[in-house]
Order: C-alpha cells, then structure tokens, then sequence
C-alpha cells in the first residue's frame, strides 16, 4: 500500500484578466519525490508553486497538505533583509530552529516541557544550525558570511537566497529556477545535495542535465492542467512523443470519423427515426471533443549577416585587475569567423569583466583589443535593457515600427514575434502582466533585431523555458556569424559551442576547441598527467628550478607559439597511439602479421614515446610561463 500523499492540489484555477493560467489542474505529491515541474512561459509553473508554498490561493479549487508539513521555499523574486549580514540572511531560513534554540535556553531543563523541546532540536539538527549555515554558503560560492545583503548582486543575493531555503532541511522543498546565476560547480554541487535528500522536493528549472540527473517524475504544465510522465527529462520526452503520435492518431480517426458522419448528415436520411437521433448524438459528441494542443512549429529569427571580416576579434596581451586579485593576465584571444565560443567559470572569476574589455566598455590594464573593420557587435547585457511595464509586447519591440527588417528581408512584426512564441493574445498583452521567462524572450526579440555578424551574448539562458532554450540553440547553431557566449547551461554549451574558454581554478584562462563535454575531458586528463609525468619524467625531463631571488624567464616568441598550439599536437599523438593499439590489440592481428609484428610494436613505442615527449614539453612551458606570472604578480 502506497503512503499517503504530503500535499494534493485539486482542481486549482487561477485567472489573471483575460488569461486562464490553472485551469482545473491536479497533483497529488508522493513521499520522497522530485517532481521537476516543466512547460512554456506563462503555462503556470511559478504560479502552481507559490500555491503549494502558500504564497498564493487559488480563484477556485483546493490545495492541502499534511498536518505540521515543514516548507521550504525558493521564489523566482526573493526578498532578503537589506541590513542583514549574509551569515544572517541564511539563518533566517531556520527562525523555527532559531526560536527552539531560544526557548530551550530559557527554559527549564529538567522539565518535560525542556526534554520535548530538546527532542525536537535533536530530530531537527538543531546545534549544527550555525555550521550548516556556512557550509551551504561555502558549497554554493556564496560571498563572505558577514558581507551585508545590499552590498550584493542579484546572482549573488540568489545564492544567499537558495542557501536560506536549503538550510532548514523541510520535509517540502520547493524551488523555482534554483540554478540561475549558479556556476557549473555550485550546480552539480546541488544536484548532489537534493539526489541525497531524504524529504520531497517540487523545482522548475531550464537546465536539463538538472532534471534528467534529479527528477523522478516530470510534471508537464499545459492548457492549464498537470500531466504526469514517471521518470526523468530524457524518459519524459520518450513518452510525451508517445502520447502525441497516438494523440495524432485518435485525432486523424476523429476527423475521418466526422467526415464521413458529415456525408451522411447531408444526405438527411429518411425512416427509422430513432437509429438516425442517436446517430447525431454520436455525431456531436465525437465534434465536441477538443482536439490535441497544437505546437508551435516556429523558428527564432536571428538577422542574417553580412560577409564576416578576416580578422573579428582578437586581443594581445590584457590584464585586469579587481582590487589586490588578478582576474586575468597577459592573455592573448583570437575569436575566429564563424566560431562560436563559450566562456565558462565560478561566480566572480571575471567572466563579465573579459567580455566588456574585449568590446570596449573597459579599458584593459596592459595590453590591447582589436576590432575588425567590418565586425558588427550585437551585445546582449546580462542585464538586460529596462522595459516599459505598460507598454504591450506589441509596442516594446517594435518602437514605433510595424515592420522589422532582417538582413534583405522585411517582416511584420506579428510575425517577428509569433517567431519567439508570442500568440495574438500575448502580442498585446502588457510586459509586466507577462512571466519572467516570457519577459527574457521579448528581450530577446527586442535586442536580436537589430542585427550584427558577431553575437555577445551574457547568460542568455536564465529565465527561458525549454522550449525557447531550443529554438536559441537551434539559432546560434546555424547562424552564420561569431559568437561569444557567457553561460552556465552545460546543455546548452555543449549544443552550440565550438570551443570553450575555460576560467579555471588556478587562476588561468584556457582555451579548448570542441564542445564542453570535451573540454572537461581533456582537463581530466591533462590533472592526471601532470601528475603522473611529474613522476614519470627524468629530471632531465623537467625545468631547471629556478631559485627564488631570480626573475623567471619569459617564454619566447616560438615557445609561446608552441604553447598555442601543444593541444592539438596532443590530441593527434593520441589519436596515433590509439590506432597502432587497435591494429596490435585486434583479434586476427597475429594471425596476419606473423612474421611483421615487430615492426608494429616498434611503432606503438615510437608513437608513446612521441606522446611521452610532447607532454614533457607542455609540461616544461607551462611551467615556465606559470613561474614568469607568479614572479610577476608577486
């Protein structure tokens, strides 16, 4: 027998103007579940959740819960005490510890009333309140505990926020797009956390590798109700194409059916009377049933652009600073025709920094930005531009314009903004009557308007729904321009980019062509290397070491250019080491090479010592230019 469900939601409809959001939808919540709540923009997602956090009621329907359910809420719009410390803000998230705490101290002790509330601290954890507090914080690369709120940023003050939520270990938990602003590490952090989780746990979140890593069942918001599919994303979109191949199927029968029944009505058949009533009660039973949702088969538009100049951009040499901490130093960077590149790291690395001194908004320290003649910069704020809450999307975007113009095309701006999702109804609705991922896509359509070979583009995934997520992805991946990327979305990056430039912990800044996939690939491998060829390698092998009261040597010109290129020359030694493997390893291999196999195995020994040699020297180069920066910096 299944245990009772902790919270049940029945009926809920919910109606903002003309807009039906909740249209009967109904949920029952099960012990230990993950439910990853997913849809488009404005399909209800944020609004079910504030109703299951008791931050909102229902028009009509009802939501309970289990007596003394302990809920734990992140809203998409958090509000933090401004005065507090951060230390403080998170606290804040377990005030029913807090009070206990309290009470306990003031108290009689020996008392039952003393021995209940220590009870009740114990189950809850109470004593490590403070330690947890810091730890969650420190997980999270949230900024320093006695740091004050209204000195943070929002990602910043998320963070914090996401912190308060998971400090009270509730037996409900329930997040609304708890991985914005978080970086990869800070992510898979929280995917550990929550797949350990003992109580239950209801998110909306756009990252995908999240929902299949965390979810246990998915719950589709659609035409106002909840569709339940057991399982994870990837499972769930197994089954949701299911359901509509066979929902197209019982609708093309529907169809054959009423046109046939259609032929007969016309006829206006005569006798039998009785046969012929319930034959149009048939009839109109069948043409009152509602037809499947139709998607939306759109394409997001990004302006085509004009012929790419040899050289895009590219800078020599740059260094910044903030405060006593090198964000980046003397780093060289070509963005290449038609390359579309992401740029990773933690929080407060400098990634925003990077790509407001490449376009000019920044002055670099030392070094130099340069632009091509004919590059034209299409920049996407992570901010994003203000918008007029009164106005209707209608108006926002086109200021004024009926018309956009596209490359040599001109289009309605209906039909611009059918392309980003927008039905007549939603065209004329006002932005601030819109959903925060509904607001992200007329940004979108706002700012993509205006052209450019080259797209900046600054976490552009926060706030989306999944299926703009993929009309993005499907966009940059066929547009014909750069593009330099900002994100977190390890789906979204390994879709769309064709090389990864890597903010990593030790402070450098390296650059991998391939997908993100292949660049933590590759990392894995050159952290194992440089740790095994350390060892490995003769002492002829390593660089000199050079004694603390000498200036390091700089990398010459050649070696630098060896330095840029040493990847590749890796990746092909490899791959040749690999081949001659798989000729000696294969299963007929003595039987056809019985009296040549020494010459084989020579060539295996020649492509691993080449491999062996090539790592020595990255190893040597690296060494000397991580030696020249440190001297440097020092």
């Amino acid at each position: 027998m299944s245990e009772p469900a902790i919270a049940s939601a029945s009926e809920l409809c919910v109606k903002y103007s003309h807009h039906t959001v909740l249209d009967g939808a109904t949920l029952a919540i099960q012990p230990g579940e993950r439910i990853g709540l997913v849809g488009r923009n404005g399909s209800g997602k944020s609004t079910f959740l504030k109703i299951c956090a008791g931050a909102d009621t229902p028009d009509s329907g009802e939501y309970t819960t289990r007596n003394d359910l302990v809920t734990g809420y992140l809203p998409q719009n958090f509000e933090l005490d401004e005065e507090a410390t951060v230390l403080e803000a998170t606290l804040a998230g377990a005030q029913h510890i807090l009070d206990l705490l309290d009470a306990y101290d003031n108290c009689d002790m020996a008392s039952q009333a003393g021995a209940d509330i220590l009870e009740e601290i114990n189950h809850l954890d109470g004593w490590s309140v403070d330690s947890r507090a810091i730890s969650l914080l420190t997980n999270l690369h949230a900024p320093e505990s006695e740091r004050i709120i209204n000195t943070l940023s929002g990602g910043e003050k998320r963070r914090v926020s996401l912190a308060r939520a998971l400090l009270a270990q509730p037996d409900f938990l329930i997040l609304d797009e708890p991985t914005n602003h978080l970086d990869t590490g800070s992510i898979e952090w929280l995917e550990t956390f929550l797949s350990r989780y003992n109580g239950t746990c209801l998110f909306v979140t756009h990252d995908r590798y999240f929902l299949d890593r965390i979810a246990t069942r998915i719950v589709e918001m659609a035409q106002g109700k909840c569709i339940s599919y057991q399982g994870n994303y990837t499972e769930y979109l197994i089954s949701r194409a299911e359901r509509m191949s066979q929902e197209a199927v019982n609708e093309h029968k529907r169809q054959r059916f009423l046109k046939k029944e259609l032929e007969w009505v016309r006829k206006r058949p005569s006798g039998r009377r009785t046969k012929s009533r319930d034959r149009m009660d048939k009839y109109f039973e069948v043409a009152d049933q509602e037809a499947p949702e139709e998607e939306i088969d759109v394409d997001l538009i990004i302006p085509a652009c004009g012929k790419l100049p040899n050289r895009v951009l590219d800078c020599e040499g740059i260094t910044q600073t903030a405060g006593d901490r090198t964000l980046f130093r003397n780093f060289d960077f070509k963005l290449e025709p038609g390359e579309r590149v992401g740029i990773v790291g933690r929080n407060g690395m400098g990634k925003s920094t990077l790509i407001k001194t490449l376009l000019g908004m920044i002055e670099p320290e030392s070094g130099s930005v340069h632009v091509g003649m004919r590059t034209d910069i299409n920049y996407v704020d992570q901010n994003r531009l203000l918008m007029d809450d009164q106005k209707s999307v209608f108006e926002e975007v086109g200021e004024g314009q009926e018309y956009v113009k596209l490359g040599d095309e001109t289009i309605g701006l209906r039909a611009y903004l059918r392309r980003f999702l927008f039905d007549d109804d939603r065209i004329n609705t006002k932005i601030e009557l819109l959903s925060g991922g509904e607001r992200s896509r007329v940004m979108l359509a706002k700012i993509l308007k205006r052209g450019g070979n080259v797209l900046v583009l600054d976490e552009p995934t926060n706030d989306l729904d999944l299926a703009t997520l993929r009309l993005l992805e499907e966009a940059l991946a066929h547009f014909k321009g750069s593009v330099l990327v900002v994100s977190h979305d390890r789906y979204f990056l390994n879709r769309v980019c064709t090389g990864i430039l890597a903010f990593e912990d030790d402070g450098s800044l390296y650059f991998s062509p391939g997908s993100y996939d292949y660049y933590l690939e590759k990392k894995a491998q050159r952290d194992k290397q440089a740790s095994s060829y350390s060892k490995l390698t003769t002492s002829k092998d390593k660089p000199k070491k050079v004694k603390p009261t000498e200036k390091p040597r700089k990398l010459k010109w050649s070696e630098e250019e060896t330095l840029k290129t040493i990847e590749g020359d890796i990746l092909v030694a490899e791959e040749d080491v690999a081949a001659q493997e798989a000729v000696i390893t294969a299963p007929n291999f003595y039987a056809e090479h019985a009296s040549d196999y020494q010459e084989f195995e020579k060539k295996l020994k020649e492509a691993k010592e080449k491999a062996t040699k090539i790592y020595a020297l990255w190893e040597e180069l690296e060494a000397v230019k991580a030696a020249y920066e440190e001297y440097a910096n020092s």
